[in-house]
């Protein structure tokens, strides 16, 4: 059996926390601010968005590797438990492995790369 997944210590959480935080902001406050910092808040609002939506991909994959690769819709349809725990417990395994979230935070990370290569470009005048 593969080693299981362990949680990730408190600094690399608040990292991608505090950097989600920092990408909301940016974006948030552009309509308040005038050039350079228009374009300063929107390049560290789009790192922001790909380095916390990123991770947000990386541990939902995680979460649902984890669910498949121990079998736990199964174990959990088995288990002898109270009724609402067990379907508590049936809800979270198995939205860990159909959810599309993960997908949709695959999507923002790789237009936010798109969008910020073009707009490198676009800054360095090669397109």
């Amino acid at each position: 059996m593969k080693e299981v997944i362990s949680a990730n210590i408190g600094f690399r959480r608040w990292f991608f926390f505090v950097w989600g935080i920092i990408a909301t902001i940016a974006y948030r406050v552009i309509v308040f601010l005038e050039e350079p910092l228009i374009k300063a808040s929107w390049y560290t609002g789009t790192v922001g968005f790909i380095l916390y939506f990123g991770h947000r991909a990386h541990i939902q994959k995680k979460r649902s590797e984890l669910v498949r690769r121990n079998s736990l819709i199964t174990t959990v349809s088995k288990m002898k438990v109270v009724k609402e725990k067990k379907e508590a417990l049936d809800y979270l395994v198995r939205t860990a492995v159909t959810s599309k979230s993960r997908w949709n935070s695959l999507l923002i990370v790789w237009l936010s790369v798109l969008a910020l290569v073009f707009s490198l470009l676009v800054d360095f005048g090669i397109f």
